[in-house]
């Protein structure tokens, strides 16, 4: 079975950092092409960074500079390391097997992680 775990998600005071974490099971991280998403109350799902099979990353204007998208292929886990981060930040940040469909927290749809909760305080 295909699974994803997030975790590191919590409440900083704006300037802060967070470290999530994304590990997977049942396909190999470093086939695939990942993303990390967000969705705030009332908002979009938004896509924050992805990285394709190849090592072509992507970050969402929003974010460039200040969070950095990694992986550990021997660990099958991705990463999102998110620096001075800000109210705006907020939200609740799922991490996807690229192209499976579905969208942030409607289980059964594609391949998503339950999500991890980021709140930052001004």
């Amino acid at each position: 079975d295909v699974q994803l775990v997030e975790s590191g998600g919590g409440s900083v005071q704006a300037g802060g950092s967070l470290r999530l974490s994304c590990t997977v099971s049942g396909f190999t991280l470093n086939d695939s092409g990942m993303g990390w998403y967000r969705q705030a109350p009332g908002n979009v799902c938004e896509l924050v960074s992805s990285v394709t099979s190849d090592g072509t990353t992507y970050y969402a204007d929003f974010v460039t500079g200040r969070f950095t998208l990694s992986q550990d292929n021997a660990k099958n886990t991705l990463y999102l390391q998110m620096n001075s981060l800000k109210p705006e930040d907020t939200a609740v940040y799922y991490c996807t097997k690229l192209q499976s469909g579905g969208y942030c927290g409607i289980p059964g749809l594609g391949y998503w992680g339950q999500g991890t909760q980021v709140t930052v305080s001004s």
